[in-house]
């Protein structure tokens, strides 16, 4: 092991940061976030708190010839009561764009959710030390992918060589918004999430606007998204609103409107992709809000909602798909930059009967690699939204 003395701490500052848009200084170091002060003080969601604080997409990106590193930092790790145990979130190694290691942070603060009562609590831990050694010889790209779905308090860097920020990649930039499946839900690591897997093979820069729970159609996220940088851009819509049971048809469809509006406002002509949601046999044709059942020993989602008052305006996920398709279609005319995927084309009926959603809502890690892999060939291919 080496002593304190080999070490160089390099400040972390935004320059050494990708796929965040705010950092909050904290008491003990920097916390990434993935919506702006100004709309985070907009929000009163607990769960739309804690998913934007989760750095779904955020990396540490350098460019050095350390062969050792060291990252402090202080997890949030969440648990469920009445369901098992969660894993420790995940660090994705990258050197120079390939995967070269994968570690987990041990301590931190644990965050208990009760789904049934909608109560929570926070139980401070302890600063938390993640470290790769043996790294290659020579400069060198370094990219550290924080845990998707663990809210991650950046504290120190520590190398043996100095560290300045990696160089523009020059790659375009992907501004991506979603649901728990966009923000990564089952997935195995940070790098595997799907949208992380399709920047990957469509050679792009990822920003995840993924948030568990929170693809609302809130405005501040559209204005977020029309601030924010990006030469391409998706929204996959839906399935929130189903298992919120947020709105109705009539408050939907001008909903999208103001949406997509808010978001052209910023991006007038970049390429503009509206993704229904995928498969989720729960939903299809029953309307919710969506409940926990812990009856087997895990966690299941159920719909509650009543399939016969979709007459009076009650969504479901083929509801929503019909009208995303008349709202797309309507806007196309007069925006030629103007695309939509039917979400089933990236997970249908044939893929839930060899791939099931292990808890009635959530793709595994298989699907991701799925799902990934399937948006990548519609949106990047030579015809697609994303075509370069």
């Amino acid at each position: 092991m080496r002593t304190t003395d080999d070490w160089i701490t390099t400040p972390i500052t935004r320059d050494l940061l990708r796929g965040a848009l705010d950092l909050e200084r904290t008491e003990h170091g920097l916390l990434p976030h993935r919506l702006p002060a100004w709309a985070r003080a907009q929000n009163n969601d607990g769960q739309l708190a804690m998913a934007e604080s989760q750095p779904s997409g955020v990396r540490l990106a350098l460019r050095t010839r350390a062969t050792a590193l060291e990252l402090d930092t202080l997890p949030t790790k969440r648990a469920y009561v009445g369901a098992p145990p969660r894993p420790d979130g995940v660090y994705d190694l990258l050197v120079d764009g390939r995967p070269a290691g994968r570690g987990s942070v041990a301590g931190g603060n644990t965050l208990t959710i009760d789904m049934t009562t909608g109560t929570a609590g926070v139980e401070p831990g302890p600063v938390g030390t993640l470290r790769f050694t043996d790294l290659p010889e020579g400069d060198k790209d370094i990219e550290i992918w924080l845990p998707h779905n663990e809210t991650t308090e950046l504290v120190a860097l520590r190398t043996d060589a100095p560290v300045e920020p990696a160089p523009d990649p020059g790659r375009r930039v992907w501004l991506h918004h979603g649901s728990s499946i966009s923000h990564g839900s089952d997935a195995g690591s940070p790098t595997t999430t799907w949208p992380a897997l399709a920047a990957s093979l469509g050679g792009v820069e990822l920003v995840n606007l993924g948030l568990g729970g929170g693809a609302l159609l809130d405005p501040f996220t559209a204005r977020a998204m029309r601030d924010t940088p990006a030469d391409l851009i998706s929204v996959k819509i839906g399935i929130n609103v189903v298992n919120a049971d947020l709105m109705r048809l009539r408050a939907f469809g001008p909903a999208v409107h103001g949406f997509l509006d808010t978001i052209r406002e910023g991006h007038p002509t970049a390429p503009l992709l509206v993704v229904s949601p995928i498969l989720c046999p729960v939903h299809e044709d029953t309307p919710g809000p969506l409940a926990p059942d812990f009856t087997d020993g895990g966690v299941r989602f159920v719909a509650t909602g009543d399939p016969a008052e979709r007459a009076s305006g009650r969504l479901t996920l083929n509801v929503i798909r019909d009208e995303l398709s008349r709202i797309v279609t309507q806007r196309a005319a007069d925006d030629e930059n103007l695309y939509y995927l039917d979400g089933r084309e990236l997970y249908g009926r044939a893929d839930a009967a060899d791939l099931p959603l292990p808890d009635g809502i959530h793709p595994d890690a298989a699907t991701h690699r799925l799902i990934g892999e399937r948006f990548a060939k519609l949106a990047f291919a030579d015809r697609g939204a994303f075509a370069g």
